[in-house]
């Protein structure tokens, strides 16, 4: 079916963003959200062609979406999916509409047009952490340095959930697919459709959400869900950056391996651990910082939640490994030559 281009889409600008779209409230206590009108969604993702399509989720596509003076945005679009859908719309676009943070996926606006949900954000143009590993690119452009950078600004934007924001949030489906990453590798959390506000996570009625692979054995058995909940996804992630694998993999066609199972024994031998790092990058770490990113990565991963560290505690232990130009306090001049007088 095409769709007509409206006059009063072909005039948006979409840059400041801020103050274009009629502002109006949600609900009361979301405060104010950006509403966008549906024909210029139409009109920027060229009536939702196939080609501006930039990935696809449970209940949706997200689309590239392009405005004057091309300002480029991404449009995700929920199909009906009944009350399920309209809680996680909400949820997302209550969430986002409050939290400002350089770690977290920028939300422009959205779009209610009949059974359909819209969510507007910010374009992240090298696309998802799980596209850039395991993708066609196979890791490639990601040196040992900017995956570093990217646990670094996976931690930061968890610590601002976890003890920045109030009440604290839990993510509850961190996982690479929705760790996006812009031009420079920045990586921003998104996909906030099952967060949940710290005080109501127990609540009988929250259903047991998350991706396999990536969920906490306490929230999987006990449906007891916390913080440290998305600590041991953040530590799978991080065995994602180091090893290149899959969080799960199939061994035979009945049989799946987990990551964390898999490389557990392997991380705490400083034998064998170079032999499972990403061969992408394999011989390009000081040994001694690959031993600090595993032993981190095992700390996450335990299945008793108290024994994990707290996302600050990761966050000051990831610190110093990278370097300065990328966010952290290695200078990588001094720590050369400095490794070049002690051989």
């Amino acid at each position: 079916m095409s769709v007509k281009r409206p006059d009063a889409a072909k005039g948006l600008s979409l840059g400041p963003i801020k103050g274009k779209f009629n502002s109006v409230k949600m609900v009361a206590r979301k405060g104010l959200v950006s509403v966008i009108e549906y024909p210029l969604l139409v009109t920027a993702t060229d009536n939702f062609s196939e080609s501006n399509i930039l990935g696809e989720g449970g209940f949706g596509c997200v689309y590239k979406g392009r405005f004057d003076h091309n300002f480029l945005v991404a449009v995700k679009k929920l199909d009906d999916g009944g009350q399920e859908v309209e809680r996680e719309f909400e949820n997302e676009v209550e969430l986002l509409g409050k939290t400002q943070h350089p770690n977290i996926i920028s939300l422009y606006g959205c779009c209610i047009y009949g059974e359909s949900r819209f969510i507007v954000y910010e374009l992240m143009q090298n696309g998802s952490l799980e596209t850039q590993l395991h993708g066609p690119s196979q890791g490639s452009t990601l040196t040992w340095h900017i995956r570093l950078k990217i646990a670094l600004d996976v931690a930061r934007g968890l610590e601002y959930l976890h003890e920045n924001s109030n009440p604290p949030v839990i993510h509850r489906d961190l996982k690479s697919s929705n760790i996006l990453l812009d031009s420079n590798f920045n990586a921003k959390l998104s996909d906030f459709g099952l967060a949940v506000v710290a005080g109501n996570e127990n609540k009988n009625n929250l259903k047991l959400s998350g991706t396999l692979g990536y969920v906490a054995p306490e929230y999987l058995l006990d449906g007891k869900l916390t913080e440290k909940s998305d600590v041991y996804a953040f530590g799978v992630v991080l065995l994602e950056l180091l090893m290149g694998r899959k969080p799960v993999e199939k061994m035979t066609p009945s049989q799946c391996q987990s990551i964390v199972t898999w490389a557990m024994p392997q991380l705490t031998d400083r034998s064998k651990l170079p032999n499972i790092v990403d061969p992408v990058i394999r011989n390009t770490m000081d040994l001694k910082h690959l031993y600090q990113v595993a032993a981190v990565a095992v700390l996450c991963v335990q299945p008793e939640p108290s024994y994990r560290p707290l996302i600050t505690d990761v966050l000051h232990s990831l610190f110093p490994l990278v370097p300065v130009e990328l966010g952290g306090t290695l200078r990588v001049m001094e720590h050369a030559s400095a490794a070049c007088n002690s051989s």
